[in-house]
């Protein structure tokens, strides 16, 4: 183990050549960026209109303009992202076509496409993977990510399984924040909002970029927010669901010539949460029988018998180098990330004590990536690269549990350890066969190795080590064709592969099998007219030995295979903007998601007393979780000058169809619409801006996770209306 951990504590010391995201490309515009934040292009019919900017992105790694790549993907510019109301990973949900940030509790449980993990141990990693400036953020607390100061954000749909291959069986979502810049300027913004408890919600962002010399910059983003309780508390008055975030990000850049360029990055967070406190789902608690029980009965409601919490901070380090070594640019990534969260929560969701788990999750994560990139202008293109990475892991958790309140409890600590050592090697090219007609193909082949210990109650199980490894070639394929200047059809073919893993809340040496999916898909992007953009892009997978998570008759958690799922669907994008001041943009999506074969599932039978039977039972043909039918999208900016001063404003409509949150199908969330909206004034001179905002306008009552158990089925809401008022000065 010593021999694994020096190369990637070396990397802290040595100048590595690592990634750059997009560094060459000033505040890249995006799709849905409102005009003022787009450079004009040359005029067009109609003959006021600035057109629709080309976006850079890096999804194939390298810098490429979006309307050009093989690759269905969605990248929303920073600007564009504030005046939709995102302000985190999660609520990329509003924008993002079949993107869904579920979360169960602090944990972050993303899908794209119907392909998602509910996983909640150390070293489940998602299968939606999140990075951040090219590093993979591993752990699932990890991806509780705020947009402080963001150059734009793409999700990319459908597995990953070359030039991003770890676990993303279902897509992956990349955050790319700005590099340091030797022209001094900055920002600080402040708001101030209000919900239901006459909650306040004050957050405060703040970012100064500047150089430190002829060959050094710098940067500092700062986060603060705090969050009053607006969570009804039945049981002893006052409210619940307050939060307050700490969070600070920096970057030192040298660039000690112009082929070379150096990144350190440092970030913190520290968040204290009593986290969107439960609530018992159509009244169903365990607790339900007993004398003084008290059981919401409205949304934002809650009646517990102790506080949930979930308390979390993290530290990242990594060190980012770009060399170009004419023809070639050598990119490398290192990094290291630790993460300590101490969660509580109320497992029966009634003030009776009658369970709750009480958890400590402390991951470390090392990684390092070394890439080859080609920079001539012939008609072959490629990427070669290698990928190491390392996770270790303690999780202890209590579980408390009792069929009474006078009853004997079942008391038992879980003390589980996990390590992940994971190697890949890929490559990728992309050759024009003849004018306009392109062949990209790629390959990555990853060997991983796991090992899992546990103790339960001190008394660690004869098993003593368990260990299994996992190896895998994954592909893809892609033919691309441009029959017009600003429009083209592709069609691709390729796989994903997420490793087995351990169930740490569990007592088995047996991990679950890999999961692995095949996907083809075609797609049509074309740009009819400077002011008009069209992506559509039609898929069918085959998903295989799909890895869920569900409660244990003991109040814990299982994890298994469900054996197959069939998921087809479309999706459409379209971007107007009609005149110079107005920008439009409207998405919509079908998804049809069905367990193929899933023969012994995880159910929950509700019990007339209250409680769920756990059983097991055939649900082949029912609907994935987490998957709504059809969703769409609607939003737009409109600004207009008023003398020297701009006025703008922007809202966002999301519709979903009903999503299921179990196997039978049997807890629901019907159908939704979220509506959100900012107007916004800048002062001349452009340095000065207010703004009011809303969000869930409608006050829509939507379910952030429905999660059923032995002592019953909880719900936890989506945040209530919130409108506030807020300011920002840039210098």
């Amino acid at each position: 183990m010593q021999v694994l951990k020096r190369p990637f504590a070396l990397f802290c010391a040595v100048s590595f050549p690592a990634i750059a995201q997009a560094q060459a490309v000033a505040p890249v515009p995006s799709a849905a960026a409102t005009p003022q934040d787009t450079p004009a292009a040359p005029a067009a019919t109609p003959p006021d209109n600035s057109g629709i900017a080309d976006i850079v992105v890096t999804a194939t790694r390298r810098e490429e303009r979006l309307q050009n790549i093989p690759v269905t993907v969605t990248a929303i510019g920073g600007d564009a992202l504030e005046n939709t109301g995102v302000r985190e990973v999660r609520s990329l949900t509003q924008i993002i076509p079949a993107f869904n940030g579920g979360r169960n509790q602090n944990v972050m449980q993303p899908s794209i496409r119907g392909v998602g993990s509910a996983g909640n141990s150390t070293g489940d990693e998602s299968n939606v993977a999140i990075y951040v400036d090219g590093v993979y953020q591993a752990d699932p607390y990890s991806t509780q990510i705020d947009l402080v100061q963001v150059e734009r954000v793409e999700v990319l749909r459908g597995p990953q399984g070359t030039v991003f291959g770890r676990n993303a069986t279902g897509g992956l979502v990349n955050v790319i924040t700005p590099d340091p810049s030797f022209t001094t300027s900055g920002r600080i913004a402040a708001r101030y909002g209000r919900s239901r408890e006459e909650a306040n919600d004050v957050d405060v962002r703040g970012y100064v970029t500047g150089g430190l010399g002829k060959t050094v910059a710098a940067d500092l983003a700062v986060l603060y927010r705090k969050s009053d309780g607006y969570i009804s508390d039945l049981n002893t008055g006052g409210t619940l669901g307050a939060a307050r975030t700490i969070s600070l990000r920096s970057k030192l850049m040298f660039e000690p010539s112009d082929s070379a360029k150096i990144i350190l990055t440092a970030a913190y967070v520290d968040t204290k949460d009593q986290v969107a406190s439960q609530q018992p789902f159509r009244g169903n608690t365990a607790g339900a029988p007993f004398p003084g029980v008290i059981i919401p009965d409205q949304a934002w409601e809650a009646s517990l018998n102790g506080r949930g919490r979930s308390d979390y901070n993290r530290f990242d380090l990594s060190l980012r180098t770009q060399f170009d070594l004419g023809g070639v640019n050598l990119e490398t990534t290192g990094a290291f990330m630790t993460t300590r969260v101490n969660q509580y929560a109320d497992s029966d969701a009634s003030n009776i004590l009658l369970g709750y788990t009480d958890m400590r999750v402390r991951p470390k994560t090392y990684s390092q990536e070394v890439r080859l990139l080609s920079t001539g202008v012939g008609r072959f293109k490629w990427i070669l690269g290698a990928y190491a990475f390392r996770l270790t892991g303690e999780q202890p958790v209590f579980i408390y549990s009792a069929v009474s309140p006078t009853a004997v409890p079942s008391q038992t600590l879980l003390e589980p350890k996990v390590t992940t050592t994971s190697f890949a090697g890929f490559a990728e090219g992309t050759y024009e066969i003849v004018d306009s007609l392109f062949l990209t193909g790629g390959v990555r082949y990853t060997t991983e190795k796991r090992t899992f210990e546990q103790s339960v109650n001190g008394t660690p199980l004869p098993f003593g080590t368990a260990r299994k490894s996992f190896n895998k070639f994954t592909y893809r394929a892609a033919l691309r064709y441009n029959f017009a200047d600003h429009a083209n059809v592709y069609a691709s073919y390729g796989t994903g592969f997420k490793s087995g893993v351990f169930n740490t809340f569990g007592t088995s040496p047996i991990a679950v099998n890999p999961e692995s999916i095949k996907a083809a898909e075609i797609g049509l992007k074309v740009d009819p007219a400077s002011w008009l953009r069209t992506n559509l892009s039609a898929y069918r997978y085959d998903y295989s030995d799909l890895q869920v998570t569900a409660r244990s008759a003991g109040n814990a958690f299982i994890l298994q295979n469900a054996a197959t799922a069939k998921i087809y669907g479309g999706e459409l994008e379209v971007t107007v903007v009609p005149i110079r001041d107005l920008n439009l943009r409207a998405s919509a999506v079908y998804t049809h998601a069905e367990y193929d074969k899933f023969p012994q599932a995880q159910v929950f039978i509700p019990k007339s007393t209250g409680g769920n039977i756990v059983s097991s039972a055939d649900v082949s043909g029912k609907w994935m979780i987490r998957t709504p039918r059809y969703t769409f999208n609607l939003g737009g900016t409109y600004g207009v000058d008023i003398g020297k001063s701009r006025l703008t404003a922007s809202a966002n409509l999301f519709h979903s169809g009903k999503v299921y949150y179990d196997f039978l199908n049997s807890l629901v969330q019907n159908s939704y619409t979220m509506l959100s909206g900012e107007i916004g004034l800048r002062l001349p001179g452009e340095k000065i801006s207010f703004n009011l905002f809303a969000s869930n306008l409608t006050n829509a009552k939507v379910a952030q996770q429905i999660s059923p158990g032995p002592l019953g089925t909880y719900i936890i809401y989506e945040r209530p209306r919130r409108v506030g008022i807020g300011a920002e000065i840039r210098f």
